[in-house]
């Protein structure tokens, strides 16, 4: 039976970027479940109110994929009960830690040698080819969890923006959501109450300048032209989304209808 969802989107305290992903259309016509799959930022800092309210949800499974680092500098997240929590790092487990003590600790000149010069969206663009030739097994297993058992489940990372994206993304992909419908949820995180409250150590008002938000946006904000690297990644190492799924991500045509079947109205 599919899960009745409040009518308009809550309002979290703690926790940014939460939404539910049903309602996307398919190729073929069907509509992506609500209730099934959510997506949002890291639960560390989730007050009692937003842990009452995902308690609430059913979750089966959280999917949280930080890393050591970002858990060691955001904290674990609360415990729900009855929901099992899975981490699936999908950087290194320090993968970044001195390049985000330099975004949050560095000063002027040294963010501009950093990220300056479409440095900082280049980073992003590497970043997300990388996870998707590199993390196939993880997105494999994301898959198959979900298609077993794993539902409803909350997939996050630390701003719920390029990590969870991608995932979602890569499952929306193997259930046949149309391509711009993900373009479009993926976009989602630019609003403004989603997106990700950048922290900055200085308390000079050189830390918030206009020159240092500009050079760090690109971290910040969910660009088209990264999840276009990502389809691009697929196509150009595999061909097409099916053969990614089948050799790169061991998905087979059979598990991949028990995912239609469990997500899809």
């Amino acid at each position: 039976m599919t899960q009745q969802v409040p009518s308009t989107e809550p309002e979290l305290a703690g926790v940014r970027n939460f939404r539910d992903v049903g309602g996307l259309p398919t190729v073929d016509g069907r509509r992506v479940r609500h209730g099934l799959l959510y997506r949002s930022g890291h639960l560390a800092h989730a007050t009692d109110e937003d842990a009452a309210f995902l308690a609430s949800l059913d979750l089966h499974t959280i999917f949280d994929f930080r890393n050591a680092a970002d858990i060691g500098l955001e904290g674990p997240d609360v415990e729900l009960p009855g929901v099992r929590n899975l981490n699936f790092p999908l950087t290194d487990p320090a993968h970044g830690a001195e390049f985000w003590t330099m975004v949050r600790d560095g000063d002027l000149d040294q963010l501009r040698g950093l990220l300056a010069d479409g440095k900082a969206a280049n980073r992003m663009i590497t970043s997300y080819r990388t996870i998707i030739k590199e993390r196939t097994a993880e997105h494999g297993r994301v898959l198959r969890e979900l298609a077993e058992e794993s539902v409803p489940a909350l997939m996050h990372c630390a701003a719920g923006k390029d990590r969870a994206g991608l995932s979602i993304a890569v499952a929306l992909l193997a259930v046949g959501v149309e391509r711009d419908a993900i373009v479009a949820d993926y976009l989602e995180s630019n609003a403004p109450h989603r997106r990700y409250k950048v922290r900055r150590s200085s308390s000079a008002a050189q830390a918030y300048s206009p020159e240092v938000m500009e050079l760090l946006s690109p971290l910040f904000e969910a660009r088209a032209e990264y999840l276009a690297a990502a389809f691009e990644t697929i196509e150009e190492t595999w061909g097409d989304t099916d053969t990614y799924l089948e050799q790169g991500l061991k998905i087979t045509p059979e598990l991949r209808e028990r995912l239609r079947q469990r997500l899809l109205d």
